[in-house]
């Protein structure tokens, strides 16, 4: 394989996400996937065995999820490149992308070219941030950390907090982070006595008043 070929390691829980992206990434001449992965888990495994010049995360998986990946990854590898690229469009999460370590947080609506753009940055150890990020960015240096109130909260509960704030039950939840209804229902108890919330439109409110959502 050419050296100038950046090899890639690209997480995402759905396979049919994963080929659609391989695709792209594989039309360019610079770029291939060194290896895939479905969940946290996966993600560290490969990228201990594989040792990829970049990472693409997506956050919500199934397992540890991408949060915890990283942060796994970051600590066996402080130089590891990781490009987020995420449903999830709010400061909270890229604050904390940003603080373990990660180069690039993209969405999934952007185009495919900035797609390619964000990983030969990232290659590079340049930062880049998706153009749906950037007022987040802002916010984010210009503020002193994240809400003290979410901070309390672990990866996995801020996800279930959000999707409980969406409108989402317990049973959508579920499906969506491919977990079973027991263990959202345990995040949810948890994240309410953390919150010291007692129901979902407490839930709601929270979220509208961090500015998490929209009124």
């Amino acid at each position: 394989m050419d050296m100038n070929t950046i090899q890639v390691l690209l997480v995402d829980d759905h396979e049919v996400v994963r080929a659609g992206y391989r695709r792209l990434l594989e039309n360019t001449l610079d770029i291939k996937i060194l290896a895939e992965a479905g969940s946290g888990e996966e993600a560290y495994s490969s990228y201990v065995k594989q040792k990829p010049d970049v990472v693409i995360m997506d956050l919500s998986m199934p397992g540890i999820g991408g949060l915890e990946a990283i942060r796994k990854i970051r600590y066996y590898d402080n130089t590891a490149r990781i490009l987020v690229f995420s449903v999830h469009e709010n400061e909270i999460f890229l604050t904390r992308t940003l603080d373990e370590g990660v180069l690039g947080y993209i969405t999934k609506r952007s185009a495919a070219k900035v797609m390619v753009e964000a990983v030969r940055h990232v290659a590079q150890g340049k930062a880049f941030i998706g153009q749906e990020m950037q007022s987040y960015l802002v916010a984010h240096k210009q503020s002193t950390g994240e809400n003290p109130l979410f901070e309390q909260l672990s990866p996995r509960e801020f996800e279930v907090f959000l999707l409980l704030a969406e409108g989402k039950t317990v049973n959508d939840i579920a499906e969506i982070l491919n977990l079973s209804s027991k263990t959202v229902g345990h995040h949810y108890t948890h994240l309410k006595k953390k919150l010291n919330v007692s129901n979902i439109s407490e839930v709601t409110r929270l979220a509208i008043r961090g500015g998490l959502l929209e009124a």
